[in-house]
C-alpha cells in the first residue's frame, strides 16, 4: 500500500493520542449534524428572506434581521473559542445547539422585522459555536496534512443543504399557511427536529479526549468586544437614514472607539487568559492570514446578499427558483474546496489555492457587476461557478494555514478567530453594501424613468394605469419596502424600476470586486510553512512532554 493511502486511513497502533479512520469517522457524524443545523438554515434563509421582508413589510430594513444574527454570531464565536479550550469541545457544542433551537422557536413567534431581528440574534449565539468548534474539533483529531480528505464529508453537507434549503425555503414562504400556521414561519419550525437529533447525535458521539485548563473566562473582553462592534454595525446599517456625519453616527462612532480600546487593554491585561491573546497577532501567519479573512468576508457576503435581490426582484424569481439558481456556485465550492484539499493532503503545498482563489472571485465580482435586467441567465450561472470555484479554493484553507500555525494550547481561540474576522467582514459587509444598495436605488430609479419618459410604449403604459401615473409623479407611488406589487404590474411601467434595482446591485459587486482585489494583493505576502502530520491531541501531548521534560530537568540537576 502507498504512503498516501496508508495516511488517509490513520489506524495508528499503539501511537498514544492517533485515533483510527473509525474513531474519526464516529466523531465527524455528530459535527455534520451541527454543520447540517447551520447550513440548512443559511440556504433557507437565503431563499426565503425577501418573501418574509415582504409579508412584515420591512423590505429596507431586512439587513436588520441579518445584521443582528450576525452580530451575535460574531461575538460569541471566539468566546466558544476560548471556553472549549478550557471546559472541552463538547460541552460548548451542546450549548451551541441549544441556543440555535431556542432562537429558532423563538423566530416562529415574531410579528415584526424587529422581532424577528431580536429573535434571530438568539440563535446567532448558538450559530457562533456551531461553525468554528467544528473546525477546532477537526484540528484535534486529524493532522493538518491529513485534513483536506475528510473535507469532502463536510463539503457533501453544504451541497445537500444548498441543494435542499431553497427547495424547502422556497415552498415555506411560498406557502400561505401549512397546519394552520403560516408559512414562512415553517423556515424556522424546521430547525427544531433536527436540532434535537443533532442533541443527541452528538451527546452519544462526540468524546474527544481533553484535558482542563485552569483558567478565568475573559466576561470582560467579550463586553468590550459588544461595546466596540455593536455602535459601528448599527451606524453601518443606519447611516444612509441618519448621515455619515450626524451627531448620533459621530456617538456610535466613539463608543465603537472606546470599546476597541478598552478591548485592547483588557486582552493586554488577561494575557494568556485572554479572550483573544494579543500574542498570537506577533504570529504573521495568524495576523495576515486573519486580515485576508475580513476582507474576503466583507466581498463574500456582500455579494451572497445582492444575488438573491438580483434573481428575485430583477429576474422575477420564486424563493425557490432563486436558490436553485445558485446551485453553480454551490458546485463550484464543493469540487473546487474537495479538489484542494486533495491536492494539499498530497503535496503537502497550500498558499497557491488561496492566491488562485482569490484571483477568480476578484474576476467573479467584477463580472457580475455588469450583469443588468436581459442578461440571459446562463452568463449569470457561468460567473457564480466561477465565483464558487474561487470561494472554494480559500475557505478552508486560509483556516488550515492558521491552524497549522498556532500552538495546540490555543487551538479552540485560533480556529474561532479565523470564522471570528470573516464573520466581522461578512457583518460590516452585510449592513454596509445593503445601505449602498438602498442608498443609490432611489435615485436610479428616478434615473431610469427620465430616460423612457419620451418613449410611446411607456406613456401608453402610463396612460392605462393612472394610479401608478399618479403615485410616480407625486413620489408616493413606490413603496420599497414590499416588492410584490412589481409581479403585477405592467412590464412596461416595471422596467425603468428594474433597471434601477440592477444598476444599484451592479454598484454593489463593482465595490465589492475592489474588496476582493486587495485580499488578492495581500495573499501573496503570505509565508508558506510546511504542514504538520500529527493531529492536535499529538502535539498536545508532545507539547506536555516538552514541558514536564524542562520542569524536571533543573530538579535532575540539582
Amino acid at each position: 500500500m502507498s504512503e498516501s493511502t496508508s495516511r488517509a486511513v490513520p489506524e495508528v497502533q499503539g501511537e498514544r493520542g492517533a485515533l483510527s479512520h473509525r474513531q474519526i469517522m464516529t466523531i465527524l457524524a455528530g459535527l455534520m449534524m451541527g454543520m447540517l443545523l447551520a447550513a440548512l438554515d443559511m440556504t433557507i434563509m437565503g431563499s426565503a428572506t425577501k418573501t418574509i421582508a415582504d409579508q412584515l413589510h420591512g423590505q429596507t430594513i431586512q439587513a436588520w434581521v441579518t445584521t443582528a444574527y450576525l452580530i451575535t454570531s460574531t461575538i460569541s464565536t471566539p468566546l466558544y473559542g476560548k471556553l472549549s479550550d478550557i471546559l472541552g469541545r463538547k460541552p460548548m457544542y451542546l450549548t451551541a445547539i441549544s441556543l440555535f433551537l431556542a432562537g429558532s422557536l423563538l423566530s416562529v413567534f415574531a410579528n415584526s422585522m424587529y422581532e424577528l431581528a431580536a429573535f434571530r440574534a438568539v440563535q446567532g449565539l448558538g450559530a457562533g459555536g456551531l461553525m468554528s468548534l467544528v473546525f477546532a474539533i477537526i484540528a484535534d483529531i486529524v493532522s493538518p496534512r491529513e485534513r483536506g480528505r475528510y473535507s469532502g464529508y463536510f463539503m457533501a453537507v453544504w451541497g445537500t443543504s444548498s441543494v435542499l434549503g431553497p427547495v424547502i425555503g422556497g415552498f415555506f414562504a411560498g406557502a400561505d399557511t401549512i397546519l394552520g400556521i403560516d408559512g414562512w414561519r415553517w423556515v424556522f419550525l424546521v430547525n427544531v427536529p433536527v436540532g434535537i437529533v443533532a442533541l443527541f447525535v452528538v451527546a452519544k458521539v462526540l468524546n474527544v479526549p481533553h484535558t482542563k485548563v485552569d483558567h478565568r473566562v475573559d466576561y470582560w473582553g467579550a463586553a468590550a468586544l459588544t461595546v466596540t462592534l455593536v455602535p459601528l454595525l448599527i451606524i453601518a446599517e443606519q447611516g444612509r437614514e441618519w448621515g455619515w456625519a450626524s451627531p448620533a453616527a459621530l456617538t456610535m462612532y466613539a463608543i465603537g472607539a472606546f470599546g476597541l480600546i478598552a478591548f485592547v487593554a483588557i486582552e493586554r491585561w488577561m494575557k494568556d487568559e485572554a479572550l483573544l491573546p494579543l500574542r498570537l497577532f506577533r504570529r504573521p501567519t495568524f495576523t495576515l492570514t486573519n486580515i485576508i479573512n475580513f476582507v474576503m468576508g466583507l466581498g463574500m457576503f456582500g455579494m451572497m446578499m445582492s444575488l438573491p435581490l438580483y434573481l428575485q426582484i430583477v429576474k422575477g424569481a420564486t424563493p425557490t427558483e432563486s436558490g436553485l439558481l445558485t446551485l453553480p456556485m454551490t458546485a463550484g465550492i464543493l469540487t473546487a474546496s474537495m479538489g484542494s484539499g486533495i491536492l494539499i493532503s498530497k503535496t503537502g503545498h497550500y498558499k497557491r489555492f488561496p492566491v488562485i482563489g482569490l484571483g477568480l472571485l476578484s474576476v467573479a465580482m467584477f463580472l457580475f457587476s455588469t450583469i443588468g435586467v436581459d442578461t440571459p441567465m446562463w452568463q449569470t450561472m457561468l460567473i457564480m461557478g466561477l465565483a464558487g470555484l474561487g470561494l472554494g479554493q480559500c475557505m478552508q484553507t486560509l483556516i488550515l494555514a492558521i491552524q497549522n500555525d498556532a500552538p495546540p494550547r490555543d487551538m479552540g481561540v485560533a480556529t474561532s478567530a479565523a470564522t471570528f474576522f470573516r464573520s466581522i467582514g461578512g457583518t460590516v459587509g452585510t449592513a454596509v453594501f445593503l445601505s449602498i444598495l438602498f442608498s443609490v436605488v432611489g435615485g436610479k430609479i428616478a434615473n431610469a424613468f427620465l430616460s423612457v419618459r419620451t418613449d410611446p410604449a411607456f406613456l401608453a403604459a402610463l396612460q392605462q394605469n393612472p394610479q401608478f401615473a399618479q403615485g410616480v409623479q407625486s413620489g408616493s407611488g413606490l413603496d420599497l419596502n414590499n416588492t410584490e406589487f412589481l409581479n403585477s404590474l405592467d412590464p412596461t411601467l416595471a422596467r425603468p424600476i428594474l433597471t434601477g434595482f440592477a444598476d444599484s446591485i451592479d454598484t454593489v459587486f463593482m465595490i465589492g470586486g475592489f474588496v476582493t482585489l486587495v485580499a488578492f494583493v495581500l495573499i501573496w505576502f503570505l509565508k508558506e510553512t510546511p504542514l504538520s502530520e500529527r493531529s492536535g491531541i499529538q502535539r498536545s501531548d508532545d507539547q506536555a512532554e516538552e514541558d514536564a521534560a524542562a520542569a524536571s530537568a533543573p530538579a535532575i540537576a540539582h
